[in-house]
């Protein structure tokens, strides 16, 4: 028996998958527990029209994160550190200081477990800083510029 899945079923398929299983099982659990549909031409065509939206809605997501991605780099962020002698620095500058301050002074929201390759930023001058921002397929920079506290 063939059936669409409504919900992720373990060792049988993930949501939207067509998936073949057995008469039984298919009719005496899944159906009655609302985790699939019969795969009928109906609920076929339902679900290609559910696929299309879907890839329609990614590709607007990723659209606007082509977007992010060009404000991003006209975007430079001022730290700065406190430092002793022979310029070593006390502290760093962590992902959540530099999401705060996207957020506080650009107004956008990057998760702070996106910014990759920065775990702490501690040494002064200019640092690249790379942000995920879709399924790694678009991949932001930030500038952040750290200087010495006066």
């Amino acid at each position: 028996m063939k059936v669409i899945l409504l919900n992720d079923v373990k060792k049988v398929g993930k949501k939207g998958e067509l998936v073949e299983v057995a008469d039984g099982y298919g009719r005496n659990f899944l159906i009655r527990q609302r985790l699939a549909v019969e795969a009928t031409k109906r609920s076929m065509e339902i679900l290609d029209r559910q696929n299309e939206e879907h890839a329609q809605h990614e590709k607007e997501l990723e659209a606007e994160a082509e977007e992010l991605k060009r404000k991003l780099a006209d975007i430079t962020l001022e730290f700065t550190l406190k430092t002793g002698k022979d310029g070593r620095t006390f502290g760093s500058i962590s992902t959540k200081q530099i999401a705060e301050q996207l957020h506080k002074h650009y107004n956008i929201v990057i998760d702070k477990r996106k910014i990759i390759d920065a775990d702490h930023i501690d040494s002064l001058g200019v640092a690249y800083v790379k942000v995920d921002l879709y399924r790694n397929s678009v991949i932001g920079t930030i500038k952040v510029h750290v200087s010495e506290a006066k």
